[in-house]
Formats: structure tokens, sequence, C-alpha cells
């Protein structure tokens, strides 16, 4: 943690979806996490574990089947009480940017990347001057995200899935919001514009120019939704682990990528599966979200599992694990 107060504070939050029949689809369970003034926290876990769920949580825009519980506050404000109103003049694009999975769908198909970021400017900024000035603010925009600025006149379905990624993260990064929420903003990327699009994220914590900047820099944070461990490793803070809707352990980044590694076993068979590790896969799946054991949920898959997997694990000293690995001051005590 940075010892800055927090931009975001969770705590406790849950999302169950009602199904046909009575069912209930535990999406995310019990999140507590806080991510502060001039830090970036990456979210890392499997596919479906509840990663991106719990990002519509924090903007609105889960479907109407979905039913939220706990707090999520942005500064004053908690998100998971916020009205449709307020998410769509106060909260979306002003106090959370969102950089989001599928850049397609989010970009208006009949119009121009430059038009939409002419537009963005115009409401999110306080960038005066005519149209001129409206169109050197959007090429500074599409050049912070590495958009080439010969396509900036392109219709979205004239881009390819990399470049579609760029736009979605040029408007995301116009308004300078306290907040920015990156769901896996480097898909459809190669490694050096993975690279130069973290890096850029990075830089949104700290950035005090650029249009509509607030020069009061040390109030932005940046929660990053991935699956690219190497991209987490570049630009964390600290790394929170989702596993089956649940965050299971928060950590570090120096200590979970390094000594003493991960604590949770899960966490370590994410390392353990990158091909310049072990590259030796987690054996089985993850269970249903609509079916889950009463105990912990990866006794299944876990080597370390006995009879007290069988309950809950509560999330305690940043692991939910009965039989965590040794922490670096349990590690040093042995040595």
């Amino acid at each position: 943690m940075t010892g800055r107060a927090p931009v975001l504070s969770v705590r406790g939050l849950s999302v169950r979806f009602l199904m046909p029949g009575g069912r209930r689809v535990a999406a995310v369970t019990d999140a507590h996490f806080d991510v502060a003034a001039g830090e970036c926290l990456a979210l890392i876990g499997e596919s479906g574990c509840g990663k991106s769920v719990l990002a519509s949580a924090l903007l609105g825009l889960l479907p109407g089947n979905a039913r939220t519980a706990g707090r999520a506050l942005l500064g004053d404000l908690d998100l998971l009480a916020a009205d449709e109103r307020t998410f769509a003049r106060t909260v979306r694009g002003r106090l959370i940017g969102l950089v989001p999975q599928s850049p397609a769908a989010h970009l208006t198909p009949v119009r121009t990347v430059r038009s939409q970021l002419e537009e963005t400017v115009a409401r999110l900024t306080a960038v005066r001057g005519g149209r001129t000035a409206l169109r050197r603010a959007a090429e500074a925009a599409a050049e912070r995200a590495a958009f080439p600025p010969d396509h900036l006149d392109h219709h979205p379905h004239e881009l390819s899935g990399g470049l579609a990624q760029r736009a979605a993260t040029a408007l995301a990064l116009v308004g300078d919001a306290p907040l920015l929420l990156a769901d896996e903003p480097t898909t459809g990327l190669d490694r050096d514009l993975v690279d130069r699009t973290v890096d850029e994220l990075r830089r949104h914590v700290d950035r005090a120019d650029g249009p509509g900047a607030r020069r009061d820099d040390e109030d932005r944070a940046l929660l990053m939704i991935t699956h690219d461990l190497a991209a987490a490793e570049r630009i964390a803070d600290r790394i929170a682990v989702m596993y089956a809707g649940r965050i299971v352990e928060l950590a570090d980044v120096a200590a979970f990528f390094g000594t003493p590694g991960p604590r949770h076993p899960y966490s370590r068979g994410l390392l353990d599966a990158l091909p310049d590790r072990a590259f030796v896969p987690i054996p089985g799946l993850p269970p249903e979200l609509g079916a889950l054991p009463d105990g912990c949920a990866f006794a299944a898959r876990c080597g370390r599992a006995t009879d007290a997997c069988a309950d809950l694990p509560p999330l305690r000293h940043a692991v939910a694990c009965h039989h965590p690995h040794a922490a670096l001051t349990e590690a040093a005590d042995r040595a």
C-alpha cells in the first residue's frame, strides 16, 4: 500500500444472479480490498472466476437479475447504492474510466474514432478553443494509447482487434478519472504494445498533464483485471487473486512474483503454469459458481487439502487458506 487514503474501498461485495427455477449463481462472494491513491492493484484468476462481474458491479452495468450486497466506496459515493442517473452523469468517464474487455462492442459503429474521441474530450475535459483545439486534444489522446493517427478517420469495423483495443484505451484515458478500471486491456496486442499500453496505464496514477488534468495526481488509482501475469508484474503494486468468486489472496507484487512467492496453493499454481516457470497446469477444473462447495472451492484441485478444507477458510492475513505456504517472516524464522 502507498500509505495514502484509498480511492476505492470495497467491503463485503457480493453479486448473485437469480436464475430460472430459483437457482442462484454466486458470481462474487464477500470481496474485501482497497485501491489506494497512486496504486495499481491487478486482479488475476482463471476465466469465469468473477473478475469482470466485479468490474460491472462497480460501474452499475449488471443485468436486471443481479443482486448485490456490501459496499464499494469511491470517495463518499457508495457505487452499489448509486442509481443509473448517478452512474451516467457522474461516475462513468468522470469518476471511473473504463478500458473494456470487448472494445469493439463499446465503440459506436457508425462514427469514426476521431469523432468519438473529440466528443469525449468535449464532454469530459475543460478543453476550449473550438474545433481545432478539440482535434488536437483527440490526437493527443490517441497518441497516449499508441493509436496510429492515420487510422483516426476509420470506423470501428475497419480496425483490427488490437487497434480497437487501443481506441478504447484512448477513450478511457481522456477524462483522467480518479479510478481507471482496465478489464483485460492488453487483449490482441503484441508484446511491445502490451508493454507500452500498461506503461501508459501506470502513468495514469501520477499524471499531471493532458487535457482536463486536475494537477492533483495523487488521487488517481488503477484497478487492472488481467490474465497476463507478465503485464501484472510490470505494472502492479499489489496482486489480488480471485478463485470461484472469492478473493483468496492479496500480496505485494515483489513478494508474489519473487521470494517467498504466493501463499495460496492456487496462486502458486497460476505461476507454475507459466511457460517460463514450471509450465505445469493446475489439475482439474474450477467448480460451477451455481454449485459451490460449502468449504474451500479449491480443495478438489489442491495437493495440500485436508479434512479442515471442508470448512470455508476466511481471508486472514491476506490469504484465504487453511494450509497456506509460508509467509516471508515465517521463512526467515526457519532460516
